[in-house]
């Protein structure tokens, strides 16, 4: 319970000195290179999932094919 608090308490302390360093121009442009750094990783992020995605529909594709070839020929 004690760490709990103690987090908590950090927490907040960050936030508030955050937000002072943010009222300075170095501050504004620190928190923008932050920004625009976190924006670039998440759009990494959904390009990479959204290319492995579809390199998994694509396996799944061609499993079913195959799949289906193999039932055509079993029954022939």
């Amino acid at each position: 319970m004690k760490g709990a608090l103690l987090l908590v308490v950090g927490v907040a302390i960050g936030f508030v000195v955050a937000h002072e360093v943010a009222k300075t121009e170095k501050g504004k442009q620190f928190f923008s290179e932050v920004d625009g750094k976190a924006k670039e990783f998440g759009d990494a992020v959904v390009q990479g999932y959204k290319a492995r995605e579809a390199e998994l529909r694509a396996a799944v594709a061609n499993a079913q094919d195959a799949i289906d070839d193999l039932a055509k020929r079993a029954k022939a």
